[in-house]
C-alpha cells in the first residue's frame, strides 16, 4: 500500500490583535479670564502701575501676598524674579474688587476663581476704571454731598441729615467713598417706612464698636515691619468685617422672626 500524502497544515493568518483604543486627551480648559494673554511680560513694577489706576494703595507686599494665598501664579526668570500676564492682571483686578466693593473674604473669593476657572460660573472681564487728574474715577468712585445725592436719587438736604446725624462721615475735603452710596441707598428705603437719618445713630454707634473689636484683633500684624504684615491686616479685618455683618444679620433675623 502507498502511504497516503501527507495533508500539509499551513498556519492561519495571524489575526492583528485589538489595541487598546489610546483616550483622546481632553482639552483643557483654559483658567479664567479666558481669551486674554498669558504671555508673562510684566514685572511687578508694570502690575502694580495697571493695577494702580484703580487701586492706588496697591503694594508689592500685598501683591506677594495674594500670590502667597494662591491666588494668582506669576512666572519666575532664571533669576527668580516674578513677571505676570495680562490674564494675571485681570484676575488681581478682580480679587481685590470682591475685597473692595463686596467685602468678601479671601477663602470665599479663591471658590469663585476655582470655579470660574472650572467653568462653573462665568464672569466677564472688567475694564479698569481710569482715574481723573482729582483722583475721581471716570465711573465714580469719589462723592460730594451733591453728586452722592444725584447718584442716590435724593435730595442734598438728605445726605447733609446724615452726615449731621454721624451716619456718614466724609473723608477729607468732603470726599464719600464708595460704601457711602449703599448707606444712602438703605437710609432711603429705610426712611420709606419712617425710620429717619436721626435714627440711624445706633446703627453707626454698633458699627462702631465691631470695627473697634477687628482692630483689636488686626492690630499686632499691622504693627509688623515688614510689607507682609499689612497685607495680611488688610485680608484678615476684610474678613473680620463680613463674618461680624454676618453674625449681626443673624441675630437681627432672629430677633424679628419673634415679631411676626
Amino acid at each position: 500500500m502507498s502511504a497516503e500524502p501527507q495533508r500539509v497544515v499551513r498556519p492561519a493568518a495571524a489575526r492583528p490583535t485589538a489595541q487598546p483604543e489610546t483616550a483622546q486627551p481632553r482639552e483643557e480648559l483654559e483658567p479664567w479670564p479666558q481669551g486674554i494673554s498669558r504671555r508673562a511680560t510684566m514685572r511687578i513694577s508694570d502690575a502694580l502701575a495697571a493695577l494702580r489706576v484703580e487701586f492706588p494703595t496697591m503694594t508689592p507686599s500685598r501683591l506677594r501676598f495674594l500670590e502667597d494665598q494662591g491666588l494668582v501664579h506669576p512666572v519666575r526668570t532664571p533669576a527668580g524674579y516674578r513677571q505676570y500676564s495680562p490674564a494675571d492682571v485681570e484676575r488681581l483686578r478682580y480679587v481685590l474688587r470682591q475685597q473692595r466693593d463686596r467685602y468678601l473674604p479671601l477663602r470665599v473669593i479663591a471658590e469663585q476663581l476655582a470655579a470660574l476657572d472650572a467653568g462653573q460660573s462665568t464672569e466677564p472681564v472688567p475694564r479698569a476704571r481710569l482715574a481723573t487728574r482729582d483722583g475721581v474715577s471716570a465711573t465714580r468712585q469719589h462723592w460730594s454731598v451733591t453728586t452722592l445725592a444725584a447718584d442716590a436719587g435724593v435730595s442734598d438736604t438728605f445726605v447733609a441729615d446724615l452726615v449731621d446725624a454721624g451716619v456718614l462721615r466724609p473723608g477729607p475735603r468732603g470726599i464719600f467713598e464708595a460704601g457711602d452710596l449703599e448707606v444712602v441707598h438703605t437710609a432711603v428705603r429705610l426712611a420709606q417706612h419712617g425710620i429717619d437719618p436721626r435714627h440711624l445713630r445706633a446703627f453707626r454707634a454698633a458699627a462702631d464698636r465691631q470695627v473697634a473689636l477687628v482692630e483689636q484683633v488686626v492690630a499686632p500684624l499691622r504693627e509688623q515691619k515688614v510689607g507682609a504684615g499689612t497685607a495680611k491686616a488688610g485680608a484678615l479685618a476684610a474678613e473680620l468685617g463680613e463674618l461680624c455683618a454676618q453674625m449681626h444679620t443673624a441675630l437681627l433675623r432672629s430677633a424679628v422672626a419673634h415679631l411676626a
